[in-house]
């Protein structure tokens, strides 16, 4: 489990997204022994997690230009910095 949670975090986004799309489908076919979708089930869980971590990252990165008398930009701030 070690090696799969190693594997998962150098994931990109869309690598982590698309193996989660592939999980769910799986999942969703109805074709799986429980076992195995307990598995795939926490897979999903990590990867979910994955994704939410680098959203949360990109979204730190993103500034919003503040406007200053005159309508002159005069730097930046976080987004969510309101």
């Amino acid at each position: 489990m070690a090696e799969e949670q190693d594997s998962i975090a150098e994931l990109s986004f869309e690598e982590a997204l698309r193996r989660l799309e592939q999980i769910v489908h799986e999942l969703e076919s109805g074709d799986v022994p429980l076992e195995r979708s307990i598995d795939l089930y926490a897979e999903g869980d990590r990867l979910r997690a994955r994704c939410e971590e680098r959203l949360k990252a990109a979204q730190a990165r993103i500034e919003r230009i503040q406007v200053g008398p005159g309508g002159r930009p005069n730097g930046v701030e976080p987004l969510d910095g309101e």
